[in-house]
């Protein structure tokens, strides 16, 4: 048995750290690199047996055809049967539930239905964790998620850069002499949004255009791209502030639209991790929204620089995602074959808010191997966790422990809370 004395500090604490990931979630999450995704390769070609993908409702209520072998004819996924009749349920390998109609009330998972071994049920959701509602119901019962997020287990972003194939050569001439320096088609305006406080900073500084619901300008679709052609820039900007959240306002409007994006929403390394360098210009390289400004226009009026930035266009092309059925064909690829057979998120809400994981280390025994200033989890493991003290043991997510120091602190009396993961001592419920 190896003792505590024997293992190093490091090995220890990466341990610790590591430690809720896959407790709370099932597995250690990873990045998934989105561009160059090739769609001929499925994990289940070899055994020729259809997977059986149940939606088992339609997101939003609207439907759409399911009429033959849907996701080999529309987007070559072989041995991927895409059905909509709750009759199959039993059948299914995988259940899919689209989280804004179980949220509202409006559809209810099928737990009175005898679950079939190993048939997996995945939670699909393409919204900002703000408007996903309260998760916390929905601990332990689904393996798999479903959203734009790379860690997901399955990954549907709002589009991605492929590369071009070979001869494909869709590069367009860009015209240098717009009309407009900055444009912005914004919908859902609220004043206290960082967005909108960014943008009469910057407005104060460089004319912005303005489209959208809430000005007198309203844009129809027909015209939105059109539009944005005619502008410099375009405040791809999001609504939420939030890990990997980049929408059709960078794919479609600015990439499509043949603007120069300027994006808000995720950290620079979230698009740095999809979209290709010298093809966006980020909020967060600037110390100052006039500073922003200022290179804007310094950028417009520069030609040569301001080419530099559509040269992505000579390799790769926008490829959007707007199809449910195209989504969950998805599920089919090599991705999914990788996914553990027992994966079950225990607490769904902590993945999808992102939130920390509190960690407390029971009794001075451990504690006072390691000094636990700052953020050690993420300082020496890049894990996003947080090492308590036994002051934080109603609000911990794991306690670790030893039988012997649980006895002998004058806590002991104390029960772990609703969730609460306790590992070694009398309460392990490993």
């Amino acid at each position: 048995m190896v003792t505590l004395k024997r293992l190093s500090k490091c090995t220890l604490l990466f341990f610790l750290c590591v430690l809720p990931l896959c407790l709370l979630n099932g597995r250690l999450t990873g990045f998934q690199t989105l561009t160059v995704r090739n769609a001929t390769t499925c994990f289940n070609c070899s055994s020729g047996r259809d997977v059986t993908i149940l939606l088992w409702y339609w997101p939003f209520s609207k439907s759409f055809s399911l009429e033959g072998d849907v996701c080999w004819d529309r987007y070559r996924i072989p041995h991927c049967r895409l059905v909509d009749q709750r009759s199959l349920f039993s059948s299914a390998d995988v259940v899919v539930f689209h989280n804004r109609e179980l949220v509202q009330g409006l559809q209810k998972l099928p737990l009175d239905f005898p679950r079939p071994q190993g048939q997996r049920w995945a939670w699909m959701s393409l919204e900002a964790p703000v408007y996903n509602g309260n998760l916390r119901k929905y601990a332990d019962i689904f393996n798999m998620t479903i959203t734009y997020r790379r860690d997901s287990d399955i990954t549907v972003p709002y589009g991605e850069l492929l590369l071009q194939e070979t001869g494909e050569h869709l590069v367009e001439d860009i015209p240098l002499n717009k009309s407009s320096l900055v444009c912005w088609v914004v919908s859902n305006y609220r004043r206290q949004h960082k967005r909108s406080k960014v943008y009469h900073e910057l407005n104060a500084a460089v004319p912005v255009k303005v489209y959208g619901h809430w000005t007198r300008a309203y844009l129809p679709s027909s015209a939105l791209l059109p539009t944005i052609s005619h502008c410099y820039f375009y405040l791809a900007f999001e609504n939420t502030v939030t890990k990997d959240y980049i929408t059709e306002k960078l794919w479609r409007n600015a990439y499509q639209g043949g603007a120069v994006p300027v994006v808000m929403g995720p950290p620079l390394s979230d698009y740095k991790a999809v979209a290709p360098p010298n093809s966006f210009i980020h909020v967060d390289e600037f110390a100052s929204v006039k500073d922003l400004g200022k290179y804007l226009q310094q950028l417009a009026e520069d030609k040569k620089r301001y080419s530099d930035y559509f040269t992505w266009k000579q390799h790769w092309k926008v490829k959007l995602y707007t199809d449910w059925r195209e989504r969950l064909c998805k599920i089919c690829l090599l991705q999914y074959n990788s996914l553990p057979q027992h994966k079950v998120y225990s607490d769904l809400e902590a993945w999808c808010s992102g939130r920390d994981v509190t960690i407390l280390l029971w009794y001075s025994a451990l504690q006072q191997l390691f000094s636990l200033e700052g953020d050690v989890c993420w300082d020496h493991t890049a894990s996003p966790s947080d090492c308590g003290t036994s002051a934080l043991f109603s609000s911990a997510d794991v306690v670790v422990s030893t039988t012997e120091s649980w006895y002998r602190a004058p806590e002991a009396a104390l029960r772990p809370s609703t969730g609460q993961r306790v590992r070694g001592g009398p309460m392990d419920v490993s």
